[in-house]
């Protein structure tokens, strides 16, 4: 049986020496190649949910691919389609990267200039290994697989404004709807997602921070089942333990629930960390709560603003979302999106808190009377965002660069801390 491969080669002369290497490898059948990241994920998701048998047995991943840096594009590869091996191609084969590509997931190593001996060699050990994998699937290995779920982030413009009940509310849609669902307390410090539950939690997104390679295993046993259905990873009980889960930890988190759940929701709070940063970057769709008052306005235009200097995210891939909007408002969602150049959701949430009062005081959010306009309100949300089943497509997603952009949104926000000190 031949060997599939897919090169990943931005550089059109990189290309060209590839393909024509790949080309003379015995039983290999080079397929056309991918000049970006984004095209190689968009590819392996398309196969992918065809059959595994569609996937190709070898991606080679040129260091020069964009826009996503090579190393976490591997990463990426590995975690979501796991029966694929990669192999990548380098000018620097020193014992550090090799050691570093190994560790985000990629199975062998080539370099530039490149040798027919080298290339072929160590496409045949990654065919292999790939085909060994690919059996175990077959006989129900306990492995991630699928094209990846959406992910919305839930921020707030300042603190109370409902960024919290509104990330609970939508990770319940999905589920009552019949679609896998997580959320995800972002909100480190002061994460109050089990106090709205009113559940008692031992494992947290902490125990996950220092794990390079989390398995659905282990993914597993740090997340706790709500009664719901819906996959709760909390945030610390100990606040200070927050710290630990850096950027670059986030991502990794965000990646393996996205390959578990259909749907992903991240309450990110209002207080921005290289943690949250890269959540909100890594979102397809991210949304800002605010009310209708001058402050949370003022708020929310402060947090779009510092999205794009950091970039983050820009103001036109964000989405207010209007709490407690009443009709007779000096303040309306017209004005809001205006002021903060985002774009605005058609649901609007009412104002009505004593819908609110009893369920948010015993901790049973989850129970929520269904004919509260409230939760009708916040349901209608979930529709419009295609997060309940047989409403998707209703919003474009935005995805883009993902790993570059928060790595750098992450490091440029503790630049700005630390200067700021």
């Amino acid at each position: 049986m031949p060997t599939r491969i897919l090169p990943a080669v931005g550089d059109a002369d990189a290309v060209r020496s590839l393909t024509t290497l790949l080309s003379q490898l015995p039983d290999a059948e080079p397929v056309a190649p991918v000049t970006d990241s984004t095209q190689l994920v968009d590819t392996l998701a398309r196969l992918a949910a065809e059959s595994i048998d569609e996937l190709p047995e070898v991606v080679v991943v040129h260091e020069r691919i964009g826009p996503v840096p090579a190393l976490e594009l591997i990463r990426e590869v590995a975690l979501r389609f796991p029966a694929v091996g990669v192999i990548l191609v380098t000018s620097d084969a020193g014992p550090g990267l090799f050691q570093a590509a190994m560790d985000y997931g990629a199975r062998g190593l080539v370099a530039l200039p490149l040798s027919y001996e080298e290339l072929a060699s160590r496409v045949n050990a990654v065919a292999q290994w790939s085909m060994g994998v690919r059996r175990h699937l077959g006989a129900g290995g306990d492995v991630f697989s699928g094209v990846g779920g959406t992910v919305v982030t839930v921020s707030g413009a300042k603190g109370g404004v409902g960024a919290t009940l509104t990330a609970i509310q939508l990770a319940l849609a999905a589920q009552a709807s019949g679609r896998s669902a997580a959320l995800l307390d972002m909100d480190l410090q002061t994460g109050d997602i089990a106090s709205y539950l009113d559940i008692q939690f031992r494992r947290s997104v902490v125990d996950l921070a220092a794990i390079n390679d989390i398995t659905p295993r282990v993914l597993a046993d740090a997340v706790f089942r709500h009664d719901t259905g819906v996959a709760l990873l909390l945030a610390p009980g100990d606040g200070e333990r927050g710290e630990e889960v850096t950027d670059r930890a986030a991502r990794h988190i965000v990646s393996a629930l996205r390959s578990r759940y259909e749907v992903v929701v991240i309450d990110c709070g209002s207080q921005l960390s290289g943690a949250s940063a890269a959540a909100v970057e890594m979102a397809d769709t991210a949304l800002l709560v605010t009310t209708p008052d001058v402050v949370a306005v003022r708020a929310a235009k402060r947090t779009v603003r510092m999205w794009d200097r950091l970039q983050i995210r820009k103001a036109e891939e964000t989405m207010i979302v209007v709490n407690r909007h009443t009709r007779g408002a000096e303040i309306q969602p017209a004005l809001i999106q205006r002021i903060t150049g985002t774009g605005i959701a058609a649901t609007a949430i009412p104002a009505n808190f004593k819908e609110l009062q009893g369920p948010v005081d015993s901790g049973r959010v989850h129970e929520l009377d269904p004919k509260s306009t409230i939760k009708q309100a916040l349901w209608g949300l979930a529709g419009e965002l295609g997060l309940v089943k047989g409403t998707e497509g209703t919003v474009q997603p935005h995805r883009n660069g993902r790993a570059r952009g928060a790595d750098r949104a992450a490091l440029t926000f503790r630049r700005r801390k630390e200067i700021g000190r």
